[in-house]
């Protein structure tokens, strides 16, 4: 008779649980613990609803999770238990996925991640943070539907040999013509349509103007907000925005030019041997956050020889060296460098000196 084979069993540590990655998911999570040596305490699978459970039993330990959705809540809840927290975007944890992806191999790697000493974590949200950037989401959301409607109201009126110029000022200048208009071949049924469109243009404007009002509300009653607001380019929309993503965490960089690494807005490196070669911006991170630095840039870029003070005088010399994009760009990344200056030292940006303003005189 043939001997039984005898099945491999995991060898658990029988020491407290130092470190635990949790993989999460939308119905149950998988969770894995190590002790400080590394050595595995536990993997296993924990239903949705007891995980906040499961969790308060542990020790006080450091908690892993990836940066996705519901990752911020978590990390809140968790840090009231007196867990330290640490979120890591998913391609800092692809590396240590050492076999075929499932939730334990992942819960096994984000805790490996969490354990480098160098590794790079994500700002903890808190829920007013989450609240402002809920709110530019919307934003954002309701003027790509906007922008999309208008596209698809231009291309109807174009198969009826009615051209309309690119903007939505310009076809909410026309469209009411359009349809007063009773000798443009079009129907009757059509016209109730593109009235119904234009209804609905109506309202999303609305809504984007309310949205504007909530960002504005933010600004004038937040005092983060209102000293990023002293940096010429930076807006409400962009300084909630900052705030939103990086909250009290400024300190979390080196300097400016890691913030401006962290956004995307430095040239992407490929060297070898020696040899430096750099290509155009990275891109990386908040492509919503680069786009309204950017943006925020491009409108200061506009004005810069109508001004005098230093900052302008530097974006008027990099304008004649550079193409204009490229000059756009590097002036988003000056205005990142200049905020994170600001939120670190508390001290507003002085326009005029094109430095940070100089502390008030006490005076006797």
């Amino acid at each position: 008779m043939k001997k039984a084979k005898k099945k491999s069993m995991k060898t658990f540590s029988k020491e407290p649980v130092a470190t635990i990655g949790i993989d999460l998911a939308k119905n149950s999570v998988h969770v894995f613990g190590v002790d400080a040596q590394g050595e595995m305490v536990f993997s296993r699978k924990v239903a949705r609803k007891a995980l906040s459970q499961f969790i308060a039993q542990q020790p006080t330990c450091r908690i892993a999770m990836e940066a996705c959705s519901g990752a911020h809540h978590w990390a809140r809840t968790f840090q009231g238990f007196g867990h330290e927290v640490v979120l890591i975007a998913p391609q800092h944890v692809k590396p240590f996925v050492k076999t075929n992806k499932n939730d334990a191999v992942d819960a096994e790697a984000i805790c490996e991640a969490a354990r480098r000493p160098r590794q790079l974590f994500v700002p903890i949200k808190n829920v007013e943070q989450q609240d402002i950037q809920g709110t530019h989401r919307m934003r954002s959301m309701v003027i790509d539907q906007r922008t999309a409607l208008v596209n698809q109201i231009r291309g109807l009126l174009a198969e009826y040999g009615i051209v309309i110029a690119q903007g939505r000022a310009e076809l909410m200048r026309r469209l009411p013509e359009i349809l007063e208009d009773a000798e443009n071949g079009l129907s009757e049924r059509f016209r109730a349509e593109l009235n119904g469109l234009l209804e609905e243009l109506r309202h999303m404007d609305t809504r984007v103007k309310h949205y504007d009002t909530q960002i504005q509300a933010v600004a004038d009653t937040n005092e983060s907000v209102q000293l990023l607001r002293s940096i010429p380019g930076i807006g409400p929309l962009v300084a909630t925005a900052l705030i939103a993503t990086l909250g009290d965490n400024w300190g979390l960089f080196n300097n400016g030019r890691a913030l401006a690494a962290w956004l995307g807005l430095v040239p992407r490196q490929h060297s070898t041997g020696g040899k430096p070669r750099l290509l155009g911006i990275s891109k990386r991170g908040d492509v919503y956050m680069r786009k309204l630095l950017i943006n925020g840039a491009r409108a200061m870029m506009r004005w810069v020889e109508k001004k005098d003070d230093a900052l302008s005088h530097w974006a008027r010399d990099l304008k004649q060296r550079r193409h204009a994009n490229v000059a756009v760009v590097a002036m988003a990344n000056k205005l990142v460098r200049i905020a994170w200056a600001v939120m670190t030292t508390g001290k507003a940006f002085d326009t005029a000196r094109g430095a940070l303003a100089k502390p008030a005189a006490v005076t006797a």
